[in-house]
């Protein structure tokens, strides 16, 4: 039997761990703090230390005569866990840290679309000091400003002009804490259309894709209040978006595929691993937003949940360079919404103890991912992150949004999520805003 081990510790990593053990592997797990759901599907074999520790986990994964090891967060990654892996031959399903600069550095990522001329790359420019900033905001006038720290935000450092930006001061103002911070700047042009997460396997050539999912990011309904890690997601039963054609699909595909010869001819490593292109459908086409190194959160539960191909064998074929195969999804919509600490992000909640009902929840056919918890004597309890994902799948968008949101109410603690997520009337203002773009 195939042994897995897997590292991290969120809901992305219970499904990973769920759909590995389906495949067909026995796991052992490296955590930065227990998540007890993990800790059951290892039967207890788990470590927990700092995921930076290479040689605790090395040791670790010897120890334990592991066949190969996948990396769920982006962190580990872009410090060069896969290279203190593979050093000491254990294969790993995720890039090195050559490649992982792809999430790393936003400004690796745009200098590298720019110069393999990746026709989905958007207009941008770095900055070290505040010197040039005013001159390129006048430039491209301020209401067409994104500004972004260059390394990992966990999905909170973007600030989008009209969103979080209301004034030219507001803009230096967050430059000037980016830099006080000691980081890098880089505005981007803000883009206007609807955004999808299209994630892929690699092997290093092969770029095999997944069902389309659109995050939510917002915290309160009407994509109203802070970013977050993500609040939620929706799949549909095409495995595409009302707004996004085969064609659409195709293209992206077509996009990725140019980035991974582009990263392997720079860098002079293959990609081997998950990769995933955060896109926007504009009236001038796709663009690329961003790009992540590993399975989206909370998007890798709409995934791996309708995946019907081994995923234990996927990983191999990653491994192996023999991905050449499309793979297989049920025909099923699925929406996630996230149960996250009242008051997150800003001033959540913590150490709230959490009590599920377990057997109402498999009633209605809910699926139940622990994210950020512990566990204390039987009993789980909150962080101040997201507590919990609850996954509903079914035939139809709507069927999936009723069972996620029943679900919901089979979990309590001081907890809050959105319940505008999944829903017709969520879906019908992103397919008219799309129109309203596409024809102007």
């Amino acid at each position: 039997m195939v042994k897995v081990l897997l590292i991290g510790n969120g809901a992305r990593e219970h499904v990973m761990a769920e759909a590995l053990i389906k495949g067909g592997a026995t796991i052992c797990a490296f955590m930065s703090k227990k998540n007890p759901a993990i800790a059951r599907l290892c039967n207890d074999e788990i470590i927990i230390d700092n995921l930076s520790n290479f040689s605790a986990m090395i040791d670790y994964a010897k120890l334990n005569k592991v066949d190969f090891a996948i990396v769920g967060p982006e962190a580990p990654l872009v410090i060069g866990v896969a290279n203190a892996l593979q050093a000491q031959d254990i294969p790993t399903v995720g890039p090195t840290i050559e490649c992982a600069q792809l999430e790393g550095s936003k400004i690796f990522m745009r200098s590298l679309l720019e110069k393999y001329k990746i026709e989905s790359n958007i207009m941008f420019k770095q900055f070290k000091d505040m010197d040039e900033i005013k001159d390129f905001v006048h430039k491209i006038g301020k209401e067409n400003v994104v500004v972004k720290p260059d390394g990992l935000t966990g999905g909170k450092g973007v600030k989008v002009w009209g969103d979080h930006l209301h004034s030219e001061e507001d803009i230096y103002t967050y430059c000037n804490e980016i830099f006080d911070e000691n980081g890098r700047v880089i505005i981007e042009e803000k883009l206007d259309g609807e955004e999808f997460t299209y994630i892929c396997f690699v092997d290093g050539k092969n770029v095999v894709g997944t069902p389309l999912v659109q995050d939510n990011k917002r915290a309160y309904n009407g994509d109203e209040g802070p970013n977050t890690g993500g609040m939620g997601s929706y799949s549909m039963g095409d495995n595409l978006l009302p707004f996004v054609s085969k064609e659409d699909v195709s293209y992206a595909n077509d996009q990725m595929h140019k980035v991974v010869a582009a990263i392997a001819e720079e860098t002079k490593q293959e990609y081997k691993g998950i990769l995933y292109g955060q896109f926007m459908k504009t009236r001038k086409g796709l663009k690329i937003v961003e790009f992540n190194i590993r399975f989206g959160d909370p998007e890798a539960m709409n995934i791996l949940t309708i995946m019907k191909s081994n995923f234990v064998t996927v990983c191999q074929d990653i491994l192996a360079g023999t991905l050449l195969k499309p793979l297989e999804f049920e025909q099923k919509a699925t929406v996630c919404k996230y149960l996250v600490p009242e008051g997150y992000p800003v001033n959540p909640v913590s150490h709230s103890e959490i009590i599920v009902d377990k057997e109402a929840l498999e009633k209605i056919g809910a699926k139940l991912y622990y994210a950020s918890v512990s566990e204390e004597n039987g009993k789980v309890y909150s962080s101040t992150s997201r507590a919990i994902g609850i996954i509903g799948i079914a035939n139809t968008l709507s069927e999936a949004e009723k069972i996620a949101e029943e679900g919901t109410k089979f979990v309590s603690g001081a907890l809050f999520h959105r319940t505008d997520i999944g829903t017709q009337e969520v879906l019908d203002k992103r397919i008219q805003h799309m129109e309203n773009v596409l024809k102007e």
